[in-house]
């Protein structure tokens, strides 16, 4: 059985739509039901009242659309059940006595809701009371529907703003039926999970094999059209919108070059914000290439179905009238608040700033040649590259196992970084060049620090030409690291598995001192400085992190060098080569 977190399985529904209410000033719950209504009821005198609602386990539907501009209230069920009929009745008298103008529930298509929201239109009809009811069958999953019809989803909440609109303008209980009705003619819905989903205290309705998603699956995880292997997320997203779009279906939308649409990306509950920015990223691009204009695109979680792996898209053809409705003002919490205008992949991009010009005294320096430089570098990226599944390897003990991947990328980058020009000699241009190549293409932590190491040391080196410059470089590289750590750590307290040069660059850099006196053989310092980087490196094993993903690991559990330490002792080591 998954874990939930809840405090009683039998009391989630209620202690969920507490925490809502407690947490929205513009709700209340009715007492002895599980019903939420808008704080305000005496602002809907004389207006036409809105109920919506249906099982828990969707939010933030229903209580999210609750609001100045959408619902008026709804009615909620236990986790995946229809509401009662008794709690139904109780909303519709409610609004009713605060002077409603007539009463429109707003019902998705399941034949629990059918039945109850009906029963209870019925009783409340008998009592004196104008009720009206409009069904939502969005749903685009079966070519053939069967009796039942066309399930209702997510584009629900697209009636609830039509006729919420409607309504705030003053519009009469006829005029809001109608066009509630017509906006659920033109709008389909279809859904897509990569895993099953489970109510609190239950195992799952179903299974996915790990290579397979389904496609058009229910709200519940009632069963879709087909299971299919796993596709790449424009695939995927293509395979939706045709289905959604065939002719050849009873339960298609037509749309045609030329059609506006609104568009909502739904995350049906366990989907990543990565995963659904991709999605809403591929469906756009999909619909400009049939010439569809997106004129609104919502992203986010609408209508969910507990932690489901999955997403669903809804599309709706409008005219310049919905538009106006669907960007009308609500309070309502769950409603986005988005910029009125289109969605489009084709936006022209800002400008890259232009890089200012170099400093005459960035040209100058040790007299190095271009071709020493590129075989040094050569080496490096070679050695780094080699290195990869080794740094990888130590990386896990500690970080996220990716310090051979993040090295092997900078190492990369360099090497096309040369192949486009031939690397500057001058020391401080060649650093500050080195800086930007990493800065732009090293990925984690790792590729700051090395970008704050080159900088401060390219700056140390303009202008000079002495050996103990070099020492100096180091130095300074070393400081605008530490300075970018928490206060209080020091070279040989751990900050991070991947980017940690700090204990092998200061070590390296104390043997390097040895540059200042008079005479010094500068291979000789920099053999030593090699061994001083691999002595501090191996140090690093059981050391426990000051900072950084390593600081949460227990040194019991580190039993390996650190890897960033590691490959700066390589990297100077091949220097010295």
């Amino acid at each position: 059985i998954p874990k939930k977190l809840v405090t009683t399985v039998s009391g989630c529904a209620d202690d969920s739509l507490a925490g809502v209410v407690a947490c929205n000033p513009g709700l209340r719950l009715l007492q002895g039901h599980r019903v939420v209504l808008r704080d305000d009821l005496q602002a809907i005198r004389g207006r036409v009242a809105l109920l919506s609602g249906g099982g828990s386990g969707h939010e933030p539907a229903h209580a999210g659309y609750v609001g100045k501009g959408m619902l008026t209230g709804v009615v909620a069920g236990t986790m995946f059940a229809s509401p009662s009929v008794g709690s139904i009745l109780a909303a519709i008298r409610a609004v009713a006595q605060a002077g409603a103008a007539g009463i429109l529930l707003i019902v998705k298509n399941y034949t629990g809701d059918r039945l109850n929201f009906g029963m209870a239109l019925e009783r409340a009809r008998a009592e004196g009371t104008d009720v009206r009811m409009v069904v939502v069958g969005d749903d685009c999953a079966f070519t053939k529907p069967g009796k039942a019809g066309r399930r209702g989803i997510c584009g629900t909440i697209l009636i609830h703003k039509v006729a919420g609109a409607l309504a705030e303008e003053g519009a009469s209980l006829d005029e809001v039926e109608k066009k509630a009705m017509a906006a659920a003619k033109v709008m389909g819905t279809l859904g897509l999970s990569l895993s099953p989903c489970s109510i609190p205290g239950s195992k799952p309705s179903f299974q996915l094999a790990e290579d397979e998603m389904e496609l058009g699956l229910g709200i519940h995880g009632e069963a879709g059209v087909r299971r299919m292997k796993m596709l790449p997320a424009d695939k995927a997203v293509e395979t939706m919108l045709t289905h959604m779009t065939d002719p050849s279906s009873a339960s298609h939308l037509s749309l045609k070059p030329g059609s506006s649409v609104v568009l909502i990306v739904n995350n049906l509950g366990g989907l990543s914000c990565l995963e659904l920015g991709i999605v809403a990223g591929a469906a756009v691009r999909y619909l400009e290439n049939q010439g569809i204009r997106i004129v609104r695109a919502m992203v986010g979680s609408f209508m969910t179905a507990m932690e489901m792996a999955g997403v669903s898209l809804t599309l709706m053809l409008v005219d310049e009238e919905l538009l106006r409705l669907i960007d009308a003002k609500t309070m309502a919490m769950a409603w986005p608040n988005i910029l009125v205008g289109p969605a489009t992949t084709r936006k022209e991009e800002v400008p890259a700033p232009i890089e200012p010009p170099r400093k005459a005294e960035d040209e100058t320096g040790t007299g190095l040649s271009t071709a020493r430089v590129e075989r040094v570098l050569q080496r490096v990226c070679s050695t780094l590259l080699d290195m990869k599944e080794k740094l990888n390897e130590l990386d896990r003990g500690a970080g996220d196992g990716d310090c051979g991947h993040t090295h092997a990328q900078a190492a990369q980058a360099i090497q096309e970084w040369m192949r486009s020009r031939p690397p500057p000699a001058a020391p401080a241009l060649l650093f500050s060049s080195l800086a930007d190549v990493v800065l732009a293409q090293m990925g984690g932590s790792s590729g700051v620090l090395y970008g704050l190491f080159l900088t401060a040391a390219g700056q140390s080196l303009r202008g000079r030409s002495d050996s103990g410059a070099w020492a100096d470089a180091m130095d300074a590289g070393i400081e605008a690291m530490q300075r970018s750590f928490p206060p209080g750590l020091s070279p040989g307290s751990q900050t991070n598995s991947h980017p940690l040069q700090l204990d092998s660059l200061f070590a390296a850099g104390q043997a390097l001192h040895s540059l200042r006196s008079p005479g010094a053989d500068p291979l000789q310092v920099l053999a030593a400085a090699v061994q001083s980087a691999e002595v501090a490196a191996e140090a690093t094993r059981h050391m426990q992190a000051g900072a950084g993903r390593a600081s949460y690991v227990h040194s019991s559990r580190l039993d390996q060098p650190d890897a960033g330490a590691v490959a700066v002792a390589a990297v100077l080591g091949a220097v010295l080569q």
